[in-house]
């Protein structure tokens, strides 16, 4: 109670000095203010819980400052004083929202009450919002969990339903494949033609591996290696791995690593996996001759890796869903909606964390982030 930051509004400075040394006696320690442009200055430098303001001031009175800081300032509580003959104004007050009115003379003790009963209201609404996110937190992750559960049995079912029929579809296809090169078959009519659909069909063989292996990576629980790395290196292998369509695309790369890291401890295969993907993601979203940037910096408790990329951007709307499974805003074929989906669960595997802004025309920026 003693902490609570109170705030005297009166245009009447003996007033004003005479409630601020009897509070000080009662082991507050009040701010005061001479009238309602002054009250909101110094609202705009430092919070205050409880404003306990005089109504009939010159200027602007008690009940417009009532307004400006409920529209501004809306967990602090006013109480404002009115002399008896003028008590109807403090019912007004009360109507637009004031905690409670008293007359003057005040009594000390009913004042330090009634900022008691103000400051627990405070205490009691702050509570209430805590509950209210905490539920509503809860309710968000039991929805995950549930939906996480069921696509993992789902994930692990069809990874393994299909990948045999997969592995006798790209036996044959290289059976046939392997026919295709065979002496006699050297003038068959249209044999380009056959090539063609046997890639076709390699192709699309490997693309449906590439899902499977994701799905099965949603219930995989990979325990962490960590080890030394070499950032340098590291950041070098990354672009390294994505070179053939940053090349392809003419895009240029802009590298920044801070100055204090030479190595970090992580867990090099899964991280490499991340950030392969991201790049490769920022890759498609780059239009030719544009740029991306890589970066790795070091804070007090966490490494943080960003790439950015000169894309479109993601729309608004879009922001929270990128990272459900089978969201996607690829065209059809192009992409399966689970990559982003899979890294994330990797990341919080490894105790850290993604998150991402992005703006239209202007492109998106991811910030991963790993604990020490």
């Amino acid at each position: 109670m003693k902490n609570v930051r109170i705030l005297f509004v009166d245009d009447e400075t003996a007033f004003l000095d005479t409630i601020i040394k009897r509070m000080k006696k009662r082991g507050f320690n009040p701010e005061r203010a001479s009238s309602g442009n002054d009250a909101l200055a110094l609202l705009r430098e430092n919070p205050i819980d409880i404003i306990v303001s005089d109504i009939r001031m010159p200027g602007m009175d008690g009940i417009e400052l009532l307004g400006e800081v409920k529209k501004r300032y809306p967990k602090t509580e006013i109480i404002l004083l009115t002399g008896h003959a003028t008590s109807q104004d403090g019912v007004v007050g009360i109507k637009e929202g004031a905690f409670d009115y008293l007359s003057k003379p005040i009594e000390i003790d009913h004042l330090v009450s009634k900022i008691g009963q103000a400051f627990d209201k405070i205490l009691r609404d702050e509570e209430k919002k805590k509950e209210t996110e905490f539920r509503v937190k809860m309710e968000q992750q039991m929805v995950a969990t549930k939906r996480l559960a069921s696509l993992g049995t789902l994930a692990a079912g069809v990874a393994h339903e299909v990948n045999n029929p997969l592995a006798i579809i790209n036996e044959s296809a290289g059976w046939m494949g392997q026919i295709l090169e065979k002496e006699e078959l050297a003038e068959m009519p249209r044999k380009t033609d056959f090539k063609m659909a046997l890639g076709k069909i390699n192709n699309a063989v490997e693309r449906a591996r590439v899902i499977t292996h994701q799905l099965l990576g949603i219930v995989k629980k990979d325990n962490a290696v960590l080890s030394e790395v070499n950032v340098g290196e590291f950041i070098d292998e990354i672009i390294q791995m994505a070179g053939v369509e940053i090349k392809s695309k003419d895009i240029k790369i802009i590298k920044h690593i801070d100055d204090t890291l030479t190595s970090v401890w992580i867990d090099p295969h899964q991280v490499r996996q991340i950030l392969i993907n991201l790049l490769t993601n920022a890759v498609h979203a780059t239009p030719d001759g544009g740029k991306l940037f890589l970066a790795l910096e070091d804070s007090d408790k966490d490494i943080l890796f960003f790439i950015k990329d000169t894309g479109e951007g993601i729309p608004k709307e879009n922001l929270e869903k990128i990272f459900e499974p089978f969201f996607t805003t690829k065209s059809p074929g192009n992409g399966t909606g689970l990559g982003l989906f899979i890294i994330k669960g990797i990341i919080e595997k490894l105790g850290g964390g993604i998150d991402v802004k992005s703006k239209l025309g202007v492109g998106t920026t991811f910030c991963i982030t790993f604990p020490k």
